[in-house]
């Protein structure tokens, strides 16, 4: 392995020559790294299962860490879809004639390299570098220990596709998985443009910390939804089913199931389909007296203040009784993470209400928070869920991976 100063020189490097490809090869590149993966299945899942044997299967992050061929057919989907995207450089953003006969046009552009760190979740080194190569970016990838042998192998196969189209290769890099690599990464300025932590919320807070180099947070998801008084029963138990136990380990995945005092005598109702996945719940007493007798003693807990305003990641959820729509909005307030909320109702004006007040990257009526997720919004794949307000928010994919710059033209203009 180079040093952390070299491969940042050859970043720099490859940045230039990446600036050069044409749209058009870039996508035949990519359809060709989905050809690829498909075709070293048996080599990933290989290097995948040597992370996986150092893991407790009953860790929240097995799940994310674990591969599989189908898994590995749908980040080949993702990365053919992105092929399929637009480029979404160059485009004009601005263009106006000044009084003064300049023209200014603002043109999307590349950020140029961005250092992406995540934990045990080896699709994203697809989807990091599918997304950054489109967007012209290179990309240095500091994934986790727990992922480093299916790391080394999904990179081996980027890099033995980039070296069949006589691309250099270090328009990507998996750094080392050590601490000192990170923190390298983290004081990198001038070297590299822009830090993207996705993980936990310890990682995420770690990186805005200590970063020196502009970062943009993918945060972590604490997930309500809030069953309202004018609510659909059937609708809600197919949700709050879909969006806790479709896959548990995903920032998507609901924590706090909130229910409106009227509707308590439906509460187990709505419950019913989460025994079939042994979910715990942790009710408060309302909703705790509700359940007892119709959900399972081995799965029903009281709730403390701990359960409120938790990220879960398992077969867990807690659940919150209202006596009205504002202490709805005020729980969600205190205890979300500003990243899926959602909201099952029929009264139409109780929806605007919602979505307009609910402060989150992305708010729902009607449907579960489990489509947070670039490659649902129709966007090919993501870099992570931004939860902040600055550049990006919500699903990160293509637009957010690039800046903009001002490109002004004259004749001979100077300025009194």
């Amino acid at each position: 392995m180079n040093s952390l100063a070299t491969i940042f020189e050859n970043a720099h490097l490859a940045k230039k020559e990446l600036a050069t490809i044409t749209d058009a090869t870039i996508n035949r590149v990519l359809n060709a790294i989905a050809d690829e993966a498909v075709a070293q299945t048996s080599i990933i899942l290989a290097e995948n299962s040597k992370d996986l044997s150092r893991m407790d299967p009953l860790d929240p992050k097995y799940d994310r860490l674990k591969l599989t061929a189908e898994r590995i057919e749908g980040i080949a989907k993702d990365l053919r879809n992105v092929a399929l995207l637009p480029s979404p450089l160059g485009h004009v953003l601005s263009d106006m004639i000044r009084p003064n006969e300049l023209n200014i046009k603002r043109i999307t552009v590349p950020f140029g390299i961005i250092g992406v760190i995540y934990e045990a979740r080896p699709n994203v080194s697809f989807d990091v570098f599918s997304l950054c190569l489109k967007s012209g970016n290179v990309c240095l990838l500091k994934g986790g220990s727990d992922a480093q042998d299916s790391n080394v192998a999904i990179v081996d196969v980027i890099k033995k596709v980039l070296l069949k189209f006589e691309i250099n290769p270090d328009i990507v890099t998996l750094l080392p998985p050590d601490r000192e690599a990170t923190t390298e990464l983290l004081n990198a300025v001038g070297k590299v443009d822009l830090i993207i932590p996705r993980g936990s919320q310890s990682l995420i807070e770690y990186v805005r910390d200590n970063a020196r180099v502009p970062v943009i947070e993918t945060g972590a998801g604490i997930c309500h939804t809030y069953f309202d008084e004018f609510a659909d029963l059937k609708k809600g138990a197919d949700i709050v089913n879909n969006a806790k136990t479709r896959r548990v380990s995903v920032c998507n995945a609901l924590d706090c199931l909130i229910i409106h005092a009227s509707r308590i005598h439906d509460l187990s109702m709505l419950c019913a389909p989460l025994i079939d996945s042994n979910v715990v719940i942790y009710a408060d007493e309302q909703a705790y007296n509700s359940l007892k007798g119709f959900y399972p003693d081995r799965l029903l807990k009281m709730a403390t203040e701990q359960e409120f305003g938790t990220e879960f990641l398992d077969y867990k959820m807690a659940i919150k009784t209202v006596g009205t729509f504002a202490e709805a909005l005020d729980h969600i307030a205190k205890y979300g993470s500003k990243h899926s909320e959602a909201i099952v109702s029929e009264n139409k004006l109780r929806i605007a209400t919602f979505q307009q007040q609910v402060d989150a990257a992305c708010v729902y009526a009607n449907a579960s928070t489990a489509f947070t997720d670039g490659s649902q919004f129709g966007l090919g794949a993501e870099i992570g869920i931004s939860t902040q307000k600055l550049h990006a928010r919500g699903p990160m994919a293509l637009q957010e991976m690039t800046t903009y710059k001002w490109v002004i033209t004259g004749n001979g203009q100077i300025r009194q």
